[in-house]
């Protein structure tokens, strides 16, 4: 069974996870997991953070001369900006006071976080909540993604919408891998009124959100279960995508837009042929039917909501004083939507890749290949 969990600060020592389950054989190549480390860095409307850290991911453990060896992989992405906060952030012993945050801020951990742990300092909540922590989630999920690839499983994605500005055309899995790398979307027209909407948010100190669209293409059906909830593929692959910081809304195929559809509208008929097999001519339910995938490719969206540290500061409490206050501002995007994109499909990734581990078992690759071409 493959299991991720993350560890880490924002301003710590670095970001580490444990990557369990995943099978002997697979060769690794390396450089793919710093190129999509370097992509979620990237994107139009980032912040200076993106200057001062250049990660790259260093294995610890489990592979061996870029092969996996079917034990935990460690891994670990360093903060080069630690050197700034040790002194407030050093676990063997530190100065607490300094860079304190009592003024807590909407829309973040803060508050909720404070009053859960009985914490009167927001840093001890929003070190653990910030996304930085995904960076190392990319670099665990581009693992599970060539698992995933070994198995004929491909991911892509891009950025269907930034605030208002959206791209409303259809586009094959194919021509998703020609998106822009300046904010992830297709339509060149689009992507430009959305980089002059960044730069007007910015100017007045404000943020924005967007909507991200990921396929899977080569899986399968019969993935997920319609026995159990907790098995549906549906259901899996949504919150993994809702566990990444900043989403408020997820969808499959369709998605909200079915419910205004009348139902010879929204469900696909099916069809069969000698060679194909069975079929479908449309895919408005997103590749997953009754919380198992039916072999179409699988369409989920994610809304990114804007990011809710503001340059101008919204208004709050400070938690020392009990008085109205501007919440306090920490280094920021004002969009980060290209980042976010990377980051779903990371997420998918690697909830995906335990599904089908449970499915196919076995502790090699060669093994989860020979039982996924037995499928039928």
């Amino acid at each position: 069974m493959i299991r991720l969990t993350t560890a880490g600060e924002s301003h710590g020592k670095g970001l580490f996870a444990i990557l369990e389950g995943i099978p002997a054989g697979l060769n690794l190549d390396l450089s793919r997991i710093d190129a999509r480390l370097a992509l979620r860095q990237s994107g139009y409307g980032r912040g200076e953070r993106q200057k001062i850290e250049s990660d790259r991911a260093e294995i610890l453990s489990g592979v061996r001369n870029r092969v996996t060896l079917g034990s935990p992989i460690t891994l670990a992405v360093r903060n080069r900006d630690y050197g700034n906060w040790e002194e407030c952030m050093a676990p063997e012993g530190c100065d607490t006071e300094k860079r304190r945050l009592s003024k807590v801020r909407p829309g973040h951990a803060d508050l909720s976080g404070m009053l859960k742990f009985g914490q009167n300092d927001a840093r001890n909540i929003l070190e653990r909540a910030s996304a930085r922590e995904t960076a190392v989630r990319v670099a665990a999920g581009e693992i599970c993604r060539q698992l995933l690839a070994a198995l004929g499983i491909e991911i892509a994605g891009y950025v269907k919408s930034v605030g208002t500005v959206s791209d409303d055309k259809q586009y094959s899995f194919e021509e998703i891998s020609h998106r822009s790398e300046l904010l992830g979307m297709l339509d060149r027209d689009a992507e430009e009124r959305a980089c002059r909407l960044i730069d007007a948010c910015k100017a007045e100190g404000d943020t924005l959100g967007g909507v991200a669209e990921l396929r899977i293409k080569g899986l399968k059906s019969g993935y997920g279960s319609c026995m159990t909830y907790r098995e549906k593929l549906d259901a899996r692959l949504c919150a993994a995508l809702m566990s990444v910081q900043a989403v408020k809304g997820v969808e499959v195929g369709l998605g909200f837009s079915a419910s205004a559809l009348r139902g010879s509208e929204v469900h696909d008929e099916i069809y069969r042929d000698k060679t194909l097999g069975y079929f479908r001519k449309t895919n408005r339910a997103g590749g997953i039917e009754g919380g198992m995938s039916n072999g179409e490719e699988i369409v989920l969206r994610a809304a990114m909501k804007p990011i809710p540290t503001l340059m101008r500061g919204l208004r709050t409490v400070d938690t020392d004083t009990l008085l109205p206050a501007s919440a306090a501002s920490e280094r920021s995007d004002v969009c980060a939507i290209l980042a976010f994109e990377t980051v779903c499909e990371a997420a998918v990734a690697a909830e995906l890749a335990a599904v089908v581990s449970e499915r196919l078992g076995g502790d090699t690759v060669e093994e989860l290949c020979r039982r996924n071409g037995e499928l039928k």
